[in-house]
């Protein structure tokens, strides 16, 4: 009938079973907004638009929060890591 959310014997709950995904959902979305963001700027300027710019911006700015969400995902699964082995 669904989980109860009871606590394993060795006292991590159920829903800490699973091994944690390498990268967050949310860094993989930045990281392919910043990918699309490049091959627009490249399109943008081969046409001679200086439209590129805006494209090289929203790059610049999804990289960044690409690396955000991945390293605080490192941060937690270290601190989760250690909390463990106390």
């Amino acid at each position: 009938m669904g989980d109860t959310g009871a606590v394993r014997p060795s006292g991590m709950p159920r829903c800490c079973d699973q091994e944690p995904n390498p990268m967050p959902r949310l860094a993989l979305y930045t990281l392919l907004v910043c990918v699309l963001a490049v091959a627009a700027a490249v399109v943008s300027f081969a046409q001679g638009s200086f439209l590129g710019i805006v494209w090289v911006l929203l790059a610049g700015l999804s990289s960044n929060m690409t690396w955000y969400y991945y390293r605080r995902a490192k941060l937690e699964r270290a601190a989760r890591a250690t909390a463990a082995s106390q």
